[in-house]
């Protein structure tokens, strides 16, 4: 069965880091395209970049439309997966998938140099989609209380990780986003 994705993600990358280094990390992903580098990469909708490295900003820039098949997910986390050591910053990348019926279907995941960063982007994520929630009924006081309820959550989940027996580091996490109407 395959169906449509839409991947897309401003990816901060170190200084000193390569496109063939880059290339080198989304083999994966540039595997299942069938692509041999990031210039091949094409979307499927011709006003998207595709994936494109800016050495001037050192930004992996992502807007990438395609068809897919089951073997996508893995190939995607794989890619992200080994892309995480090059980041300068964790950040969140946003797939989308298109169904048949018509119905869509939000996953945010995250590449970042460490799991640390990765659950430090997962707090800010979750800290501006809870205020912007909250703000549309509340005053900020009462966001405020909130987002300290929110906080505490990550750091007692951060503890509890850290207490756990140790796993190897991942510089990639995934979780689905709620369906969220979009007005545009």
């Amino acid at each position: 069965m395959r169906m449509e994705v839409h991947v897309h993600a401003d990816i901060p990358i170190l200084e000193g880091v390569s496109k063939k280094q880059i290339e080198q990390a989304l083999t994966p992903w540039l595997d299942y395209l069938d692509a041999e580098s990031l210039t091949d990469a094409k979307s499927v909708e011709p006003e998207e970049p595709g994936l494109r490295f800016d050495d001037k900003e050192l930004m992996l820039f992502v807007c990438w439309t395609g068809e897919i098949g089951r073997s996508f997910h893995a190939a995607l986390e794989s890619a992200l997966e080994n892309l995480g050591p090059l980041c300068y910053e964790a950040v969140e990348v946003d797939m989308t998938l298109y169904h048949d019926n018509g119905e869509q279907e939000s996953r945010l995941l995250f590449v970042g140099p460490t799991a640390q960063a990765i659950h430090e982007a997962q707090r800010r994520c979750m800290i501006e989609d809870v205020s912007s929630l909250l703000s549309r009924q509340f005053d900020k006081e009462r966001v405020a209380e909130a987002i300290t309820v929110v906080n505490d959550l990550f750091d007692r989940d951060w503890k509890e990780k850290a207490s756990q027996p140790q796993k190897p580091e991942r510089a990639f996490e995934t979780y689905t986003r709620p369906a969220r109407k979009h007005l545009h």
